[in-house]
Order: C-alpha cells, then structure tokens, then sequence
C-alpha cells in the first residue's frame, strides 16, 4: 500500500475538521436544493471515505484515535447536560409517550427486521441474492441511535457495539434513503388533520393548551463567557476521566454465550447515565454545550469516514440492509400511530413525535414547523428526550439482535 499523502495527526485532524466546516459553508452559501434531501452529514462521511481510499489521508492515525477515545465521550457529556424532560412534558403532554412508544417501536422492530433479514439471506452461488451479514446486528444498532436520538447517538452506538465502516456505511446510507421517503409522509400527514383527529378522539382544546404551554417556555440562552466555557470543559473532561476509569475495572457481561457489554460498551453507558443526571443540576443552565458538542460529533463522523476501506465494501449487503431498513420504518409507524389513539393525540404532535425520533434535532423543527409553528421549541426538547435514550436503546437493539439471532 502507497503512503498517505497526509499522515500526521495533526495534519489528519485539520483535513477533518476542513472537510466538515466546507460542507456547511457551501450549504449557507449556496442554498442549494440538494442539501434539502441530501444532508451535509451524508457528505461530511463521504469525503474522507474518498481521500482515504485514495491514499491522499490513512485509515488509521493516532487523530482517529484520540477522537475515538475523548472525542466521543466528551460530546456525549455536551450533548446530553441540555436535556429537558419537564419542559417536553409541559408543552407535549402525551406527546411524550407517543414519542417513547415510537422509540421501543424501533428497536423491535429493528430486532424482527434484523431476524426477516437472516432467514431471507441467500447461501452463496444463488443467482437471487440477499446477502445480510450475520454481524449485521451492529448495523441496526448503529442506525437504531440515529432512529431514537440522532447522529451523535448513531456514532456511540457504533462504537459502543464495536461496528466496522461497512457497518457506518450500512447504516448512514439507510438512514438517508429512508428519511427522503418517511420525512414527506410526515410533512403531508398535516393535510388529514381534521379526519386523524377525529379518528383519534382527540381533545377540541388540546391544541390551543400546547401553544399556550410553548408560549410560556422560556428557551433563551446566556452568551459564554470564559468562567462558563471553563466550567463546561471541567465537567465534561470530569465525567470522561471518572467513566473510562470505571469502564477498564467493570467485568464484561456475557449472555447466551455472546459478550453483550465490553469496556467500550461500559464506557458509553457510564457517560450517557453520569451526563443525564448532571442535566438535573445547574449544569445545564450553563451555555454553548450544544453547538461544541455538534462541532464535535461531525468531526467524529468524518473520522468514521476515513476508516472506511471501500475494497471490503458489499454494495449487495448494502442494498439487502436498506430494504429491510424500510420493513423497520413502517413498524415504528404502526406503534406510533396505535400509541396516537390510545392517547388521544393530534396528528401534529403525532408527526413531530416520529421526526424527534427519526431525525432528531436536526427534523423534528422542520416538521413542527410545516404542522405549528409554535411547537418548534418542544419539538427540540422531545428531541433531546430521544438524545437522552438513543444510546441505552441503541445498544439494547444490537444486542438482542445479536442474542436471538
């Protein structure tokens, strides 16, 4: 194999860190339609899988290292301090366990898609393929944390779950294929509100009881200042040190024969339980958290990218997984819509619920938006809600797939 035109981590670092911010400047700059179906996320993995099977950056350096190994915990800390249940309950209600509802809806029905998946997969020599990987259990868990939270627990899933980039390209390019199909069916469930919500028995002033809740939310934020920043990076290198320590002296958890939690799998849940309840404190009040830990996370993604050798690439098992991606959207579908009509709950409430979990922070406003625009505000903190689950959830829908399939 040729040298990598660029091999040290300093130099690895800026290339992913350049990669990220020009896919968001071009899309500010441009406003070019195709970033309306095609997200900057999808571009920001597929760059550095070009440059590194190019030879121009490696697939292993010491930058993917340390970005593995403190990059990914430290957001997941930035990421999680913001989360507001009381708010998201305040103004959503019900909403909320429509939306819970929907999150256990994806990871059953990541589960049944993953064992269709097996008993559909064709022996090799067949002239109909359908090649599943048997490890592909860590692919739905890995597109499982986009499906509850959102693309940093995507990322933690991944890592938590000990995933290839096979695996990270399974899931990034499901997750876009099937977003382009279920986010218009979101935006267009809004033109059969009034049957939906005669179908679902919903309350005449239910509506009218969330805008007045969103209006009385208080969402402003402090600008940072240095002491915040230095408190905010206190805690979050605080909780890492204290989590990697506990994660290399925890026991590994077997099941069925199967390790089902390891050190890297400890690591995540310590991070994720610690950063949560720190959101209960003070701590959350304290600003920026959200926009680093974004920073943070897309540089982590091109760094999944970059390891991305596309020679062990299956395009085959790439096209078996999307398919059964789309048997897995429509069973979360039919858990939040059933969760909609045992409580009560408007379409709108209904479509935002789905997008906090499908797309996260990233569509839930996008589609509060096009259904009310005075529920943009609780569809960020429902999101946060999803944020908050998507690594558990995550992890437990990888590894059952692992255990019963």
């Amino acid at each position: 194999m040729n040298t990598p035109l660029i091999e040290s981590p300093a130099g690895v670092m800026t290339v992913l860190i350049a990669v990220v911010g020009f896919w968001f400047w071009l899309e500010k700059a441009t406003r070019w339609k195709v970033f309306n179906y095609l997200p900057p996320l999808i571009f920001i993995y597929a760059t550095p899988v070009f440059l590194s099977n190019l030879g121009l950056i490696p697939f292993k350096n010491g930058a993917y290292d340390f970005l593995r190994t403190y990059g990914l915990p430290l957001f997941i800390v930035l990421m999680l301090i913001k989360v507001d249940v009381v708010g998201a309950v305040r103004i959503m209600g019900k909403g909320v366990f429509v939306m819970l509802i929907g999150s256990i809806g994806v990871v059953l029905g990541g589960v049944v898609a993953y064992t269709l998946g097996q008993l559909l997969t064709t022996p090799d020599g067949f002239v109909l393929k359908f090649p599943l990987p048997e490890d592909s259990w860590k692919a739905f868990g890995t597109l499982s944390g986009s499906w509850i939270g959102g693309t940093g627990n995507m990322t933690a899933a991944h890592a938590a779950l000990d995933g290839t980039g096979e695996h990270m390209t399974m899931a990034a390019a499901a997750d876009q294929l099937v977003y382009l199909v279920w986010l218009p069916i979101l935006l267009g469930s809004k033109a059969f509100a009034e049957r939906f919500n005669r179908w679902a028995r919903v309350s005449p002033d239910r509506i009218a009881m969330m805008d007045q809740a969103a209006a009385e939310l208080d969402h402003s934020e402090d600008a940072p200042t240095m002491t915040s920043l230095l408190y905010l990076a206190l805690l979050a290198l605080a909780i890492t040190w204290v989590s990697m320590a506990l994660s290399d002296k925890l026991p590994p958890v077997y099941l069925a024969g199967a390790q089902v939690i390891s050190a890297s799998t400890w690591l995540i849940l310590l991070v994720t339980t610690f950063a949560l309840v720190a959101s209960t404190t003070p701590a959350r009040s304290l600003p920026a958290a959200h926009p680093i830990a974004m920073a943070i996370i897309y540089v982590y993604v091109a760094r999944i990218g970059a390891t991305m050798d596309l020679s062990n690439a299956s395009l085959e098992s790439i096209g078996a997984f999307a398919l059964m991606a789309y048997v897995w959207i429509f069973i979360h579908g039919a858990f939040v819509l059933a969760a909609a009509w045992f409580f009560r709950v408007d379409v709108h409430t209904l479509a935002i619920a789905s997008a906090a979990n499908i797309g996260g922070a990233a569509s839930a406003p996008i589609v509060a938006a096009h259904h009310r625009e005075s529920l943009v505000p609780a569809s960020i903190l429902m999101a946060m809600i999803g944020y908050a689950l998507g690594n558990y959830l995550a992890i437990l829908t990888g590894r059952l797939g692992q255990v019963l399939g």
